[in-house]
């Protein structure tokens, strides 16, 4: 379906958390986090034309983001729609973008459009990719076409997913990309194309006093160091994510400790390729995931283990039980 943006009723609200986007050189060396969101508003002449709602949010480092800040910022967004905006454009930092657009994704419940981007180029650099993606999110954010698609990654005039979408370099503007589905459109002259459309996905309800959880993720290797599991077992964990080898594999020793774990609390299984999904149903050696589902652990369908902690954790901290989280990652498995 092609459109190109139509003139919608109300702003659109756009909420800079810092990044790259936003960063100039610091005092001694380095690039850091100045710029608010009425400066990246103004280093774009053509968004002049339309009704925005600059916000400064945070002004922080992608890395630096936390769940406090997040959530948070989903009850803003919340509230933004309900003012009458008419989208929802996040820019900050490209370290977590996949992540934050994740947890937006789950924690949100919206037919207009939110958008996140940010920037691979600081302002100060040649060829800064800001400003284009700035304007991009803008269009996107305005556009009927982009409606009821949850949230969406705009970069490099892409639009992505939140629930596939992964950032594949460390400096390449073209970094964003969804390997298992591709993308979803694209910007063409100022209109919004999109071929494809998604089904809804899950959805993790916000609560005021969100609680604490503890729930990391571990890579497993060649001829990994039980040591490092058993370690993090006798720590007070709620949940644990494991990215696994292949089609989520491991070695009968690590099976044999990932199931004293998975028989007091979740365990969720992942695979570490960044690609595909995790079989069920392929491999019967001590270790293969036939082995590992038979023990408890959970499969995470074909999200990866970064995301799956993610809405692990968001779960955890609104409550969820273990059969609620293995009933959000159903969704991921089909």
């Amino acid at each position: 379906m092609t459109s190109p943006d139509q003139d919608l009723t109300g702003k659109v609200a756009i909420f800079a958390l810092g990044g790259t986007i936003a960063m100039v050189p610091g005092v001694d060396s380095g690039a850091v986090p100045r710029l608010d969101a009425n400066d990246l508003v103004k280093a774009v002449p053509a968004l002049a034309a339309f009704d925005l709602d600059a916000v400064s949010f945070r002004q922080k480092p992608g890395a630096h983001l936390t769940f406090d800040d997040i959530e948070s910022l989903a009850g803003q967004i919340q509230k933004a729609c309900e003012r009458g905006a008419t989208g929802v454009v996040v820019t900050q930092g490209t370290d977590t973008i996949e992540d934050v657009a994740f947890a937006l994704d789950l924690l949100l419940d919206l037919s207009r459009p939110v958008v996140v981007t940010g920037a691979m180029r600081n302002p100060s650099l040649a060829g800064a990719d800001g400003p284009a993606n700035l304007l991009a999110a803008v269009h996107v954010a305005r556009s009927p076409v982009a409606r009821d698609l949850g949230v969406l990654v705009v970069f490099n005039d892409e639009l992505h997913a939140a629930r596939f979408v992964t950032k594949q370099h460390t400096t390449n503007v073209a970094a964003f990309v969804s390997p298992n589905a591709g993308k979803l459109g694209w910007l063409s002259e100022g209109a919004v194309v999109v071929p494809l459309r998604l089904p809804k996905g899950p959805c993790i309800a916000r609560l005021p006093d969100p609680r604490p959880a503890h729930v990391p993720l571990l890579t497993l290797t060649l001829d990994f160091d039980i040591r490092t599991l058993k370690a993090v077992a006798e720590t007070d964990v709620d949940a644990l994510v494991v990215e696994a080898l292949g089609g989520g594999h491991c070695g009968p020793e690590v099976a044999v400790v990932l199931a004293g774990i998975a028989a007091e609390k979740p365990v969720i299984l992942a695979s570490r390729t960044g690609a595909g999904q995790v079989l069920r149903n392929t491999y019967g050696f001590p270790g293969s995931e036939m082995d590992l589902l038979g023990k408890g652990l959970v499969d995470s369908g074909w999200i990866d283990g970064r995301k799956a902690r993610i809405l692990t954790a968001l779960a955890m901290r609104y409550g969820a039980s273990p059969q609620r989280i293995s009933d959000l990652l159903t969704a991921f498995r089909g």
